[in-house]
């Protein structure tokens, strides 16, 4: 076994890439980090027809008593590869959705607006009683326009000072609302390229598509059934089963963007779709607590989607494009009516502490934990 290291740089990649193969054929290479990192080896690696596998970090327990290096990281990376263990694709990063996810990550950081608006509030509140009479009565819009073209001078006494913090905060504010509207235009352009019959559809914006959009990538071909996409998810109730008790639990684990988005998804229809509705109250009647309920309804629509993906054959497998994938996860075609039970479906009734999580048992809270198919 040998080992090199090479810069960051194309130049580097092109060496490491003549290093491996004068070691005999290349088969399959493991990277780390394949969306951070290692995205830039991973595109050159797919661009020069290389077989890329996405390794995950090493658990702390299999790093005891062996220590941490890159040689010794490289080497499990090896290894997983060579015994099977790694079998995930990563995201080609190469086409429109990659676009799409860049831009979709800076509308997602400029939630900071909502912070200025929060700071504009506070120090209106706190502000001396000869500036904070005239500004407790205007809107937020109406105070930033107004506060955007204060001239302030040489702070001598609270009331300047609170003038000064007020127009910093407000231009922050208007610059931010900008940059807002800039990248919300370009995500519709995108989205209504890439899926225009996914965001015509009840329920579905163009923010929910872009999160689903995202999660699926450039090549979604790497997911290799609905009930992997529904993993990704992480909408797939995880058996909890003991004895003669059957019941499942929430599964905190996938993309949980994308499952945040499946979870609007289904709030929206659970209070405008009829059939949606009287699915919900049939459900009810059975017992069942409205987060066991929308847990069903989120894991239902990947087990109904596999009708609309279009069957192609690629070595066996079906294969299906991003806006496929998309697709499947709306609600357009689904019929939920008394008659179709979901029994396979059922979370049978656990511990009521179950009910009292912190994330109200709805698997919609932040983060962007990974997990592996």
């Amino acid at each position: 076994m040998d080992s090199t290291a090479v810069a960051t740089t194309k130049a580097g990649h092109v060496d490491l890439l003549s290093w491996a193969r004068r070691h005999g054929q290349l088969a399959k290479v493991g990277v780390e980090g394949t969306g951070s990192y290692g995205s830039g080896l991973t595109r050159f690696l797919l661009a020069a027809g290389v077989v890329v596998l996405e390794v995950e970090r090493p658990e702390r327990r299999k790093r005891v008593g062996v220590g941490k290096t890159d040689v010794l990281d490289a080497e499990r990376a090896a290894r997983a590869v060579l015994s099977g263990e790694v079998k995930v694709l990563p995201k080609g990063g190469d086409g429109a959705v990659e676009s799409l996810r860049v831009v979709w990550t800076a509308r997602r950081g400029a939630v900071a607006r909502t912070q200025a608006a929060n700071q504009l509030h506070s120090l209106v509140v706190t502000a001396p009683d000869g500036l904070r009479q005239p500004l407790r009565v205007l809107t937020c819009p109406q105070l930033v326009a107004l506060a955007t073209r204060w001239r302030v001078g040489v702070v001598c006494d609270p009331a300047t000072a609170s003038r000064l913090a007020i127009r910093s905060v407000a231009r922050r504010h208007q610059e931010l609302t900008t940059e807002v509207k800039l990248l919300d235009h370009q995500i519709r352009m995108l989205v209504g390229a890439l899926a225009p019959q996914l965001v015509a559809l009840p329920g579905v914006g163009f923010e929910t598509a872009a999160a689903l959009l995202v999660t699926a990538g450039d090549n979604p071909e790497r997911l290799g059934s609905e009930a992997s996409f529904a993993q990704l998810c992480g909408v797939a109730p995880v058996p909890a089963s003991s004895g003669r008790t059957v019941r499942h639990r929430l599964n905190r684990a996938g993309d949980r963007q994308a499952n945040r988005a499946l979870f609007l998804i289904v709030l929206v229809r659970m209070f405008r779709d009829p059939r949606t509705r009287a699915y919900v109250a049939r459900r009810i009647a059975e017992g069942r607590s409205k987060p066991e309920i929308i847990r069903c309804l989120k894991r239902y629509v990947p087990a109904k989607s596999s009708a609309f993906f279009p069957e192609r054959a690629l070595d066996g497998h079906r294969s299906i494009t991003a806006t496929d994938v998309a697709s499947a996860y709306t609600w357009g075609e689904l019929h939920l009516t008394p008659q179709e039970p979901l029994l396979s479906l059922d979370l049978r009734a656990g511990s009521p502490r179950r009910r009292r999580t912190r994330s109200g048992g709805l698997a919609d809270g932040g983060g962007d934990d990974r997990q592996r198919l």
